[in-house]
Order: C-alpha cells, then sequence, then structure tokens
C-alpha cells in the first residue's frame, strides 16, 4: 500500500495505492523538528502523477512554515489522493487511506482540507486515530474552516491598517475566488462588516447563493484577480499570483485563504514593486491547523487556547509587516527568513 519514494527536500514521501478501492495519492512529510508532521488530506483530480506530487511536496513545506508560525509543537506534512471527490471518493477508499496513514505510527496527522468534509475524517478514523477535524470525540475539534476564515479576517484587518491607514472593512471592496468551506466563511465575516464584495467560482450554486444571501457582485472566475477591488482574497487553489496575473491585479492588498498562492518566490518581489502588499498565505490561513492542534495536542475546553494563539498569529502578521515596511521587502520573504530561523534554531 505503501511505496517510499526518494525526495531530497522532504524527510518523507509516499506513494499510496490499493486497488480494491481504487486509491491513489501520496504522502509527504516535509519536517518533523517541531513535532509529528501535521496536514490535510485533500482530494482534487491532477492531470498526472508528477502534478500530484509538486503539489503534496509544496503544500506539506508550507504546513512547517505555517505550524512553525503558528507556535505549534508540530511539523509539515499533506497528504492528496488524485481523483474527483464529487464523483470517485468512497467509503472504502477513505479507509485505504486510513489505513495508510496508520502505518506510519503517527509520524503524520491528517485533517480536512479541499475535496474532505468531517464525516470524511470520521470514515478515516476507523482505521486510524491520526486525524483530526472530528465532529464527535472528546477533544474533537470539528470543521475548520470557520477559524481558518477569521485567522483570514484577522490578517486582512492588519493588512488594511497598514495599507489603507485603518483596519476597519466597512465599505471595502473585496474580490474573493473560490466560494469553498474557508472563501464562503470569509465572505459572511465581511459582509457582516459592511464589505462590498465581488466573487467567483466554479460551483454556479455558490456563486447564486452569495448573491441573494450577501448581495455579492459575480465576475467571471478568469477575471476575479482583475477586478478593480482594494482587496484580493484568492480561496482557492495555489499558484494564482504569478507572472500573467500580476500585471493585472487592481487591488492594493491580497490576502486570502489558498495554500501557495506564489506560483515562484520571485512572485513576492514583483508584488512588492507594484506596491502591492501581499500578506503571507501560511501565517493568514493558519488558524485552521490551530483548531486542529487543539485535537491533536487533546486540549481540554479548546476555545480559550484558540482564541489566544489565533491573537498571537495575528500579532505575528503585524510583526512581519512591520519590520517588511521597515527594510523595503516584501512580507512573503521577511516571514520566510523568520520562520527558517526558527527552524534552523531547532536543528541546532
Amino acid at each position: 500500500m505503501l511505496t517510499r519514494l526518494a525526495s531530497t527536500s522532504h524527510e518523507e514521501l509516499h506513494r499510496v495505492e490499493d486497488r480494491d478501492s481504487g486509491l491513489r495519492g501520496y504522502i509527504a512529510l516535509h519536517s518533523t523538528r517541531l513535532g509529528p508532521a501535521a496536514g490535510g488530506l485533500r482530494m482534487r483530480t491532477y492531470d498526472s502523477d508528477a502534478a500530484a506530487i509538486d503539489d503534496v511536496l509544496n503544500l506539506s513545506r508550507g504546513m512547517s512554515y505555517k505550524n512553525a508560525a503558528a507556535g505549534l509543537p508540530l511539523g509539515g506534512g499533506k497528504a492528496v489522493i488524485m481523483g474527483d471527490p464529487s464523483r470517485d471518493k468512497t467509503p472504502e477508499m477513505l479507509r485505504a487511506m486510513g489505513r495508510a496513514i496508520n502505518a506510519l505510527q503517527g509520524r503524520y496527522w491528517t485533517a480536512e482540507d479541499m475535496g474532505m468534509a468531517p464525516e470524511d475524517m470520521a470514515e478515516i478514523a476507523r482505521e486510524t486515530r491520526f486525524v483530526a477535524g472530528l465532529d464527535h470525540g472528546q477533544y474533537a475539534s470539528g470543521d475548520p474552516s470557520p477559524i481558518t476564515a477569521k485567522g483570514v479576517f484577522n490578517a486582512m484587518r492588519a493588512g488594511a491598517a497598514q495599507v489603507f491607514g485603518s483596519d476597519d472593512l466597512a465599505g471595502r471592496h473585496v474580490a474573493v475566488q473560490g466560494l469553498g468551506h474557508v472563501g464562503w466563511h470569509l465572505c459572511r465575516l465581511l459582509h457582516e462588516v459592511g464589505a462590498r464584495l465581488s466573487v467567483a467560482d466554479m460551483d454556479a450554486r455558490c456563486v447564486t447563493r452569495a448573491v441573494r444571501e450577501l448581495g455579492a457582485n459575480v465576475v467571471p472566475l478568469s477575471r476575479i484577480h482583475a477586478t478593480q477591488a482594494d482587496i484580493f482574497a484568492p480561496c482557492a487553489i495555489g499558484g494564482i499570483l504569478n507572472a500573467r496575473t500580476i500585471p493585472e491585479i487592481q487591488a492594493r492588498l491580497v490576502a486570502g485563504a489558498a495554500n501557495n498562492q506564489l506560483a515562484t518566490p520571485e512572485d513576492a518581489a514583483t508584488l512588492h514593486t507594484r506596491g502591492i502588499l501581499y500578506l503571507p498565505d501560511y501565517v493568514a490561513n493558519g488558524g485552521g491547523i490551530i483548531n486542529v492542534a487543539a485535537e491533536i495536542l487533546q486540549i481540554p475546553d479548546s476555545g480559550p487556547w484558540v482564541a489566544e494563539r489565533l491573537d498571537a498569529m495575528q500579532a505575528t502578521m503585524a510583526k512581519i509587516l512591520t519590520r517588511a515596511e521597515g527594510e523595503d521587502l516584501s512580507p512573503a520573504r521577511v516571514a520566510d527568513r523568520m520562520i527558517e530561523d526558527q527552524l534552523l534554531q531547532v536543528a541546532v
């Protein structure tokens, strides 16, 4: 079921296969310097195995940085299943993935990500205890999406304070790409404080709901990044900030929930040169893993613990922005340097 593959950048990389259930996927452990690797399981259609491997490697590396930025005693890992979750996902497939995760003996903890839901985590939990984001149980943390959205919302306020001189988002025009679990909760938070919304998503039902319930304006998915807005919030797949899209971005602030928003590290410098403030995604979207960590670490009455760490994460973002402004650097460059220094100290 597990075949270990060579990797020069990660501690472990495994191909996962189960013919009976049709499971095919990958698990990557980037680093366990701070603790067991933790990160979500996503399911989506990939063009090739190479694309799935690239995704799991990039996402697991991002989790190492995200967990460190959130001050958690967890390393970075990720898992992906190749397939369409709306058509191919079955209980047998999820249980097979649970057995694969269990075979890693606690070096990797999984949770919900794109294409997954709490009920899927419950299915996986039938085969392994190394799963979080459950709806039921003594330390169950449930769907992490609302907490992730709250963290992004807090980060957006910190960015707005620097760019616009106020953290008040009332009247601000926010273009949101992606109305999945986190994107939807973020839109609700923005709507509640009086922000104007432009939205785009592949699912027409989500878009229709946003128009009906939130008064959102609809923008084609291919042009949402170029909307004349104050803030662009990428909440879908990664790589949206790239050589093609960055010249077209009209917003002065980019803050969203998507992982690995930058196609390359150089794209952060390009945004900075254009005068666009980009909030490092792994700091902005760390709320979900904080919520999940409470379950992994078996924190009783986790509400105050999660709230305290959300506040600390917002303070970390403010510190990154202040330092970046003072050094005239992209916040992404400053954040990477801070986290890499932290991980290096642990290694020594």
